[in-house]
């Protein structure tokens, strides 16, 4: 058998993000193949064998991989469209535009969109895919491949339609599935692509659009389905004040109340957004165990509105944090969403202490490892855990003279990210990918933006 490899890095500040939110001014990791080995103040142990690299990490801080819990890859070749819309208005303007998609597309957005969370620090990201017009090939297939050859640990979220404009919905006809249709594809996707073992690179869960656009008999069934697989569910909930009254109107109850009538609260359920809810609602994720995957920028570019997550936190609710699509966050960068989640949420009633430096980075790593259903392997810096972690370079011009290195990273400017680890393997350095040609995939996304607008353009 050959021997373990190991990897030591030395000389950084490390922010743990464990249960005790332990930190080391100064300290070392040992990698020893996928896994944390060891980790701690000072330097590494002496006598370690079979180390096939030492790293010098003087001026850097050290945290878990981000962890993106809500995303739409496809969007990516449609940003900056719809720049002054509210959720519904942008839907109405989008989707007509988005049910020409195929898989040369979705396979160039889902390169755009993983290489720039990537390169920022994601190191597990998930992708909601709802979008499946007639004859556009495998788009799922799509997805999972450009994810496999980034090196990014990774969630296909299989979405789904079946409530066309016909049956009152927003997306046309032609961009919806049957509702049997829309099940037999979700299994096989699960079924051939879900790797249920601990280290697992890519995982499937369930998840039909929004309430908007999907039937209740999809949204039952596809809870059944779920379950039946023993894999995750997810969907949009509470985004806007339109949506609660169409819930009100179609349902007679608003979007809570609705989930719980269908199947869809549990610990196994994570929904995007939920940024309109009460007190009971709250309470009813709180009892439930189901996970929010909070998404600021997104939400403040749709005029959304502030989601209750300091009051989603003091009730145990799992939180996480999302890019959410492109076409709704240009930026498409999980970094970004730290700081904004902190900046926003101060802006609602517990202004000051809505959230600190901390709980945002928690946000982002642990929480969001949580909502995925994977805090047992990822997540936070602990030995037996797997290697996915961030180096991040703390001492040039935009971080040199803030002491507090977790301050500095989720307050300052984006912090450029020295080497960041997935599953022991290297995937950036220096601020570059190693695994994908960055600039090859800017030229590719562009060409296929043009392609799908030419598409639209024809109508």
């Amino acid at each position: 058998m050959e021997a373990v490899r190991r990897t030591v890095i030395e000389n950084c500040a490390i922010a743990t993000v464990d249960a005790k939110d332990t930190e080391y001014a100064s300290g070392y990791l040992v990698l020893a193949g996928h896994r944390i080995e060891s980790l701690g103040a000072g330097r590494a142990p002496e006598g370690l064998e079979n180390v096939v690299r030492r790293i010098d990490a003087t001026g850097h801080l050290a945290t878990p991989g981000l962890v993106n819990t809500h995303h739409h890859f496809y969007q990516w070749i449609t940003r900056g469209l719809a720049t002054d819309h509210n959720l519904f208005d942008w839907l109405v303007a989008l989707y007509p535009t988005w049910a020409r998609i195929d898989e040369p597309m979705v396979h160039a957005a889902a390169q755009g969109s993983l290489a720039m969370m990537a390169r920022g620090g994601v190191t597990t990201a998930m992708d909601h895919h709802y979008v499946f017009p007639r004859g556009s090939g495998d788009l799922s297939g799509a997805v999972v491949r450009a994810a496999r050859d980034m090196g990014v640990r990774f969630t296909l979220a299989r979405g789904s339609m079946d409530r066309g404009e016909k049956d009152g919905g927003l997306p046309p006809d032609f961009a919806v599935e049957t509702l049997d249709d829309a099940l037999a594809a979700t299994e096989e996707t699960v079924r051939e692509h879900h790797d249920t073992s601990c280290d697992a690179m890519t995982r499937i869960a369930v998840a039909p659009c929004s309430p908007f656009s999907v039937s209740t008999e999809l949204m039952r069934q596809s809870a059944e389905l779920a379950r039946g697989l023993g894999i995750r569910l997810h969907t949009h909930g509470s985004e806007t004040v339109e949506e609660e009254a169409f819930c009100h109107e179609l349902f007679g109850m608003g979007p809570t109340d609705y989930f719980e009538s269908t199947g869809w609260l549990g610990e196994d359920v994570w929904m995007a957004h939920c940024v309109h809810m009460n007190d009971s609602d709250i309470a009813a994720f709180a009892r439930t165990g189901t996970g929010v995957a909070h998404c600021p920028s997104s939400n403040a570019r749709l005029a959304a509105g502030i989601a209750r997550v300091p009051d989603l936190l003091a009730a145990g609710v799992p939180v996480g944090l999302g890019v959410d699509g492109t076409a709704s966050n240009e930026s498409g960068e999980l970094h970004t969403e730290l700081r904004n989640a902190l900046l926003v949420n101060r802006l609602g009633p517990h202004r000051e202490a809505a959230l600190t430096a901390r709980q945002a980075l928690r946000l982002g790593t642990h929480g969001g490892a949580r909502v995925l259903g994977r805090a047992a392997e990822i997540g936070s810096l602990e030995p037996g855990k797997l290697a996915d972690l961030v180096l991040w370079r703390m001492d040039t011009l935009a971080h040199a003279s803030i002491a507090d290195p977790v301050a500095a990273l989720v307050l300052g400017a984006a912090a450029p990210v020295t080497a960041s680890f997935v599953n022991g393997r290297q995937i950036v350095e220096e601020g570059r990918l190693r695994t994908a040609d960055e600039d090859g995939i800017a030229r590719a996304t562009r060409a296929q933006a043009r392609r799908l607008a030419a598409l639209a353009a024809q109508g």
